[in-house]
């Protein structure tokens, strides 16, 4: 669980109303296991993903290109707890590491494939939902959690979700591609038996009032409390929609979404801002205009 230890014997001004504290003001500490099993550790001295895997490696005697993803309060491999740009103070992070690669043969007969991509912040891509009844519904080997390491041999370590998502897409229908995907280590059956969920709530969306680390994406991070429900309710809404036209979800890049539109007064304000600061992901005119309209109730 995160604590916070106030350096140095002279007290730190308060941040200004409404303000967050800056994370290099305290001495954050979390508790960390390997999701397949593995004794606590503790974790520290990061702002952000890249950092947090890095000390997680360090802490377990892992190499860092081994950890695929976190999720907060459990071990199992459950897309809704999965670490995003937040992490709440009194959470406790499993980290899922690399477990057996295969590949995968898929005819992609229509459009849409029927993936949802996330990626970890660090440069792996994985699969984050498979809508029922779609084509990778119906591809045996294949689950939400997988790491997406190669599509016909091209490697994606690097590559970004919406970069993958936009492979899969120009992917010609009629045509059948292969994808390299490795799952993630699994618990024994004992293991998963005796190991109970962590945190002071299963729900991470949860807790109105509860301090949050919150990672940017300029590499800094802060110390504030979680969003009220009605903002998170409004940022999970532009998740949705990240989903629907992009074909991604990324509560992070949703929550910087979020305060961009808030920020702008006119769309096109807002339209010139997003496509100077996240130009690579190339939004399309109608998820621009949807979400101005979602933050400033129109």
């Amino acid at each position: 669980m995160g604590k916070k230890d106030k350096k140095g014997d002279r007290p730190l001004p308060p941040p200004p109303a409404g303000g967050a504290a800056p994370a290099d003001a305290f001495d954050m500490v979390f508790h960390c296991q390997l999701a397949h099993g593995s004794q606590t550790r503790q974790v520290r001295d990061f702002t952000n993903v890249k950092q947090l895997y890095e000390s997680i490696a360090k802490a377990f005697s892992i190499a860092t290109e081994e950890i695929l993803y976190c999720t907060l309060n459990t071990h199992k491999v459950d897309m809704t707890r999965l670490l995003g740009g937040q992490i709440g103070l009194d959470d406790f992070l499993f980290a899922h590491v690399k477990g057996e690669e295969k590949s995968v043969k898929v005819m992609k007969d229509g459009p849409a494939l029927g993936l949802t991509i996330s990626d970890n912040g660090a440069g792996y891509a994985f699969i984050k939902k498979i809508r029922d009844d779609s084509i990778m519904s119906r591809v045996e080997g294949i689950a939400v959690g997988d790491h997406i390491a190669k599509i016909n041999d091209q490697t994606l370590t690097g590559c970004r979700h919406f970069e993958v998502a936009r492979m899969l897409k120009e992917i010609p229908i009629g045509s059948e591609f292969s994808i390299v995907k490795v799952e993630p280590q699994k618990a024994f059956d004992t293991q998963l038996a005796k190991r109970p969920e962590k945190g002071a709530s299963g729900d991470v969306s949860a807790g109105a009032g509860r301090k949050t680390l919150r990672m940017k994406r300029d590499g800094t991070a802060v110390v504030e409390d979680l969003p009220s429900d009605d903002i998170q309710k409004k940022i999970t809404v532009i998740d949705d929609n990240l989903e629907s036209h992009v074909g991604i979800r990324d509560m992070e890049l949703s929550t910087t979404i979020f305060h961009m539109a808030k920020e702008a007064k006119e769309p096109e304000i807002f339209a010139g801002n997003l496509d100077e600061t996240l130009k690579d992901f190339q939004f399309p005119d109608d998820f621009l205009l949807t979400v101005f309209e979602l933050v400033h109730g129109k």
